[in-house]
């Protein structure tokens, strides 16, 4: 308090009216500390930064080498005070942890599978008993040999009735013998596993303690476990907080979202936030609407953590709050409205049957194909009429020849009315009592009447046989 006072009297007295400072901050502490009256404004920060552009002209003396100098340590030194550098915001360490944890996982399962396989020859009916590793190898390691069950004591490794079970398994097993080495090798295995489980659970404990001190929002989104393998896989917890929303969403499901994009199909959802509780808990067809959503609000969360000076878990609590909200309600099918006060429910609309009536389509059930119907019977009759040879098309088959009288006849019969052919008839009598030249024309008349009612197959099929007889006009 002496010397706060003293320097108080100094400056006043050497500063008797007011106090330059380029800082807001360094203002108002300097007028509260000293009680000095301090100015600070656009003009005076122009009339700093002219200062600096002149400072050597300013201060003589000092050569340029030692002026570049001390602005770079200077440089250095405020670099330094912004960062505010200490050992508890290192993410190293949660990078180096997370990778021990998966390392010392991949080792416990191929231990315990080997202590199973291993002492399962021996009393191979323990493993079906016990399912818990721990406990599994807690037990190998307290009775070695069967015949040592019935006189140990296992409660303080397994409940009452799954150490009865125990007991009468180990009267009636099949397992071979083995020696006192053998056992002694399976022990020495089975204290491995236990030391290691009480490793990686006091390892768990030290991951979820850096998490909450460096990302605590970014630990109450996604988890410790989920918040440390992203941060590994983005190299630090600042690299993590460069990408966006939709990479974060992503994130560790690179060769899928590669893969996808090469043979032009869906690309993935989720990534490592896929075990994130959020995740976990929603159905398989929301889980990808949860993904989205957790992903935007864990890179909010993972950039307030990165660069904010606050380190409480506000922001994330809230978030998280308002994703199981919207997680309960896509649960619920509930349709509310978006704008608005959100409370009221909207209003399904009216449902209206849109599907078409489709009538079904006879004129595809013919045989006939449908090359053989180019030319109408108009055009055979004009090309007829006009002295000109129709093109007939090739025949495949060829049908069995027939007289002249006979196969017109038998046509006729088929495809006209019953009042046509006795019309026929009649005309064919009255044209026998007739002139030749009046025959002619009823033959006419007759081909003209059956041509028009015969298919352009069959008329072009009589014109070729009348080109061959010679009766073609």
């Amino acid at each position: 308090m002496e010397i706060t006072a003293l320097m108080s009297r100094v400056l006043a007295v050497c500063f008797k009216e007011e106090i330059l400072r380029s800082r807001f901050k360094g203002a108002l502490v300097l007028q509260d500390k000293l009680d000095l009256n301090c100015v600070h404004s656009p003009a005076v920060a122009e009339l700093m930064r002219c200062i600096r552009s002149q400072i050597e002209s300013l201060v003589t003396g000092l050569p340029p080498k030692e002026m570049s100098a001390m602005s770079l340590g200077l440089a250095h030194s405020l670099s330094r005070y912004k960062l505010k550098f200490s050992p508890d915001k290192v993410d190293t360490m949660i990078v180096q942890a997370i990778s021990l944890l998966d390392d010392l996982d991949k080792e416990l399962n191929n231990y315990i599978m080997r202590c199973r396989e291993w002492y399962g020859w021996h009393f191979p009916e323990l493993g079906k008993v016990v399912t818990d590793n721990l406990a599994y190898c807690k037990t190998v390691r307290k009775i070695g040999d069967r015949t040592n069950v019935a006189g140990s004591d296992l409660s303080d490794i397994l409940p009452e009735e799954i150490e009865a079970e125990v007991k009468l398994a180990a009267e009636i097993s099949m397992g071979t013998e083995v020696s006192e080495e053998d056992i002694g090798n399976i022990r020495h295995l089975c204290d491995q596993v236990v030391e290691i489980t009480e490793y990686r659970a006091q390892l768990y404990d030290y991951l979820k303690n850096r998490m909450m001190a460096i990302a605590p929002n970014l630990t109450v989104m996604v988890g410790e476990l989920v918040g440390a393998r992203l941060i590994s896989h983005a190299g630090s917890l600042l690299n993590l907080a460069k990408h966006p929303a939709s990479t974060v969403q992503i994130l560790g499901a690179e060769k899928a979202l590669f893969r996808a994009l090469k043979t032009r199909k869906d690309t993935p959802k989720y990534g490592l936030i896929y075990h994130a509780s959020l995740v976990g808990q929603t159905t398989a067809k929301n889980k990808g609407k949860i993904s989205r959503m957790l992903a935007a609000k864990t890179s909010l969360a993972i950039r307030y953590d990165a660069l904010g000076e606050d380190t409480n878990a506000e922001m994330g609590a809230e978030n998280r709050a308002k994703l199981e909200a919207r997680l309960r309600m896509l649960e619920d099918k509930g349709i509310r409205k978006i704008s608005g006060s959100g409370k009221a429910m909207a209003r399904a609309d009216k449902y209206q049957h849109k599907s078409e009536v489709k009538m079904y389509d006879p004129s595809g059930d013919s045989t006939i194909p449908s090359t053989s119907k180019k030319r109408k019977f108009e055009e055979v009759e004009e090309e007829e009429e006009a002295g000109e040879e129709p093109v007939t098309p090739a025949v495949k088959a060829k049908k069995p020849k027939k007289e002249p009288g006979v196969a017109e006849e038998a046509e006729a019969a088929e495809e006209t009315p019953k009042k046509k052919k006795k019309k026929k008839k009649d005309k064919s009598a009255e044209a026998e009592q007739e002139e030749p030249a009046v025959k002619e024309e009823v033959k006419e008349e007759e081909e003209e009447e059956a041509v028009a009612s015969q298919p352009a197959a069959e008329v072009r099929l009589r014109t070729v046989w009348r080109k061959s007889n010679g009766n073609v006009r």
